[in-house]
């Protein structure tokens, strides 16, 4: 398994600006509820699958097989 960021650095640059904005978390979400604290929860349950590959909700990262 690997996790990285995704290839687009101006997106990367645009969700790391909105979650120092948000104090580290999904700026994609409302609120600041604990599950939704980077790395959230939603990404961290889909990395525990073995089969899953893709991007985080908010596409800052990608789980690869």
């Amino acid at each position: 398994m690997k996790i990285r960021l995704n290839d687009d650095k101006e997106l990367v640059k645009i969700i790391q600006e909105g979650l120092k904005a948000k104090d580290g978390y999904c700026p994609c979400r409302v609120g600041k509820r604990p599950e939704f604290k980077c790395m959230c929860q939603e990404f961290r349950d889909q990395i525990a699958d073995p089969n899953f590959e893709g991007l985080c909700h908010c596409g800052l990262y990608y789980k690869e097989k």
